[in-house]
Parts: C-alpha cells; sequence; structure tokens
C-alpha cells in the first residue's frame, strides 16, 4: 500500500482509501435514510467497499450505478492513465487488469458482470448488509 500513498501525493489522479469518497457521503440524507447510509457505507458501519474506475468506462458507471442505486457509499479511486496504480490494483485484484475492480471489506469482488451476478442471484445484498 505504500506505492498507493505515494502515488495518491504525485499524480493527484489516485486517492488512498478515505482521502476522497463518493459524492453521496457528502450529501445530506433524508431523516428516515440516515441510518440507514451510516450502516452501508464507509468503515462506521463495518462496511468498507471500494471500485477502482476510469472515467468514461460505461462498466464502471454501470456498477457505481447499481451501488448508488442501493444507497451504499464508496470509495471510489479513478485510475485513467496511471500504469502504477493500475499494477498496484492489479496486484489487489489477484491478477484482473479489467476495470471497474470492486472491493467490499477488502474482499475482491470482480468487475462490473460479477457485481450484477450477485444482485442478480440476491448475494449482494447479502454481502452488503442489505436486508430484501
Amino acid at each position: 500500500m505504500l506505492l498507493l500513498r505515494e502515488r495518491s501525493k504525485l499524480t493527484n489522479n489516485f486517492f488512498e482509501p478515505g482521502d476522497r469518497q463518493h459524492r453521496m457521503a457528502q450529501q445530506p440524507s433524508p431523516a428516515p435514510e440516515a441510518g440507514r447510509n451510516q450502516e452501508l457505507g464507509g468503515e462506521e458501519g463495518g462496511l468498507k467497499v471500494e471500485i477502482y474506475t476510469w472515467r468514461f468506462c460505461p462498466y464502471c458507471i454501470r456498477a457505481k450505478g447499481l451501488l448508488d442505486r442501493k444507497g451504499v457509499i464508496y470509495n471510489e479511486y479513478m485510475i485513467d492513465g496511471d500504469e502504477m496504480a493500475r499494477q498496484a490494483m492489479t496486484r489487489r485484484a489477484e491478477g484482473r487488469t479489467t476495470l471497474p475492480q470492486i472491493f467490499v471489506n477488502n474482499r475482491a469482488i470482480g468487475g462490473c458482470d460479477d457485481l450484477m451476478e450477485l444482485d442478480r442471484t440476491g448475494w449482494l445484498n447479502q454481502l452488503l448488509g442489505i436486508e430484501a
């Protein structure tokens, strides 16, 4: 992880966990959703969701859309053109090189198709602690 920290300081293209959370983390949520958002996102609720993306990647946009619809707060690492960051992601993702790469509590989930399959089968809700 040292490489990731150094890279974030040098290029501002890659972000260390905690440096930048998805926009949902900064938006105030309605009162009924406040407990759910705290429960689903960030380390406060015991759930840590991270996604490595490229800015205009359609699969990245689709995966983030699903997480958004579920109300999940996640850390997004935009690694557009940053080969060192991509290599670090590949090591962390057990050799996978495609984007997006999604992690839940430091466990590699895979890419967009993997995320959609988990959702289709109901396993994603269970993994995220969401009651159906």
